[in-house]
């Protein structure tokens, strides 16, 4: 039986997300997702006259071309996959996730020439297309939430679902407090956190680029950062997974990194490049439809109460100068429920607890 719900949301994606107009020609990414979605992207990418490509991937598939990625073979595909994301207007992918630890198996050394080459083509669809990017439900989805498949599925229909449009106003107005602060200080259990975002501009997300969506970003001033950090959010990077991650900056730069179990295999990647070891975004979550972390950044880094504090690579609207190979979104809760913390914009208390205090941010609380 078709679940209505599909085509609700490919709506969102071809008609507000990305706003596909009459001869606009959008990429269609489907990465292990079943036909429904696929289906439903052409139909209504075709109802507003734009014009829909496929291009259809598999994890599995993926892996094994990873591990034995030769530089020269990388380099000719982002080639191609580059002068096909230049004729693009717009970008969806929706991707699946049958196993989220697929690629951790995958030689660090191959990983970091595929990722080296296909930079560029992440870069122009991200600068130059209109994109959004989701991922799909799945069992193992619904697993790493601690959920049954079903009650997944309804929790990511909400979540994604989310009118997005009336939380604008009030996003935009902590965008125009963010534009306007210097110095950012975060506190919490095992948490100090003093930097500035002096003339970094923020940015505003509501559904626009990723769905589920509901953050405000910028990015701290590159040698700011001063004091440590200990994330109370699960994660995971390059199919690795990592628990109660600790990091301590001097001057911008982390100079210790801790996980338990996976201090060795965090220093590994934070010692790709030398941006790796500096903060290229910091952002205040507000979807107050998601609350408990899962390993998936797309939604962990929209949690209602949270903030992310990302190492690698800046966003070139809210960018620090910082550039790198990776950009890891780390991710703490500051809800009494994950032990409290405080934000404070130019020493004035802006969010206490995971709830923003300004009446004009009550919106975001949910």
């Amino acid at each position: 039986m078709h679940d209505p719900r599909v085509d609700q949301l490919a709506r969102q994606l071809v008609r507000y997300s990305t706003s596909l107009k009459k001869g606009e020609k959008v990429l269609l990414d489907l990465y292990d997702v079943p036909d429904a979605i696929g289906l439903a992207l052409v139909r209504e990418a075709r109802a507003k006259g734009a014009l829909p490509f496929l291009r259809l991937q598999s994890s599995r598939l993926t892996r094994e071309m990873l591990k034995g990625a030769e530089d020269a073979q990388y380099q000719l595909m982002a080639k191609h996959l580059l002068a096909e994301m230049k004729d693009m207007d717009a970008y969806i992918a929706v991707r699946g996730s049958h196993n989220i630890a697929e690629s951790s198996d995958v030689p660090a050394a191959r990983m970091k020439s595929a990722m080296k080459h296909l930079r560029g083509v992440i870069d122009w669809r991200v600068k130059k297309t209109k994109w959004c990017v989701l991922r799909w439900p799945t069992p193992s989805m619904a697993q790493q939430a601690g959920m049954s498949t079903e009650a997944f599925e309804d929790f990511y229909f909400e979540v994604c679902l989310v009118d997005y449009k009336a939380l604008v106003p009030a996003a935009t107005a902590l965008k125009k407090l963010m534009d306007a602060t210097d110095k950012v200080q975060i506190t919490g259990p095992g948490t100090n956190l003093n930097f500035s975002i002096k003339n970094i501009p923020a940015v505003v997300c509501a559904g626009t680029h990723n769905i589920p969506d509901g953050e405000v970003f910028t990015a701290p001033v590159r040698d700011s950062v001063e004091g440590v950090i200990s994330y109370n959010a699960p994660t995971i990077y390059q199919g690795i997974p990592f628990d109660s991650i600790v990091l301590t900056f001097e001057k911008g730069r982390i100079v210790k990194a801790e996980s338990p179990g996976k201090t060795k295999e965090i220093n590994r990647i934070l010692d790709s490049d030398e941006g790796a070891r500096y903060i290229g975004e910091f952002a205040l979550g507000y979807n107050a439809a998601i609350k408990q972390p899962m390993r998936d950044i797309l939604f962990d880094e929209k949690i209602g109460g949270s903030f992310h504090f990302t190492p690698g690579q800046a966003y070139e609207a809210a960018d620090n100068g910082n550039r790198s190979q990776v950009h890891w979104d780390m991710v703490n809760i500051q809800r009494k429920d994950y032990g409290g913390g405080e934000i404070r914009f130019d020493g004035k208390l802006v969010r206490k607890d995971g709830i923003f205090l300004p009446k004009s941010l009550a919106k975001l609380n949910g």
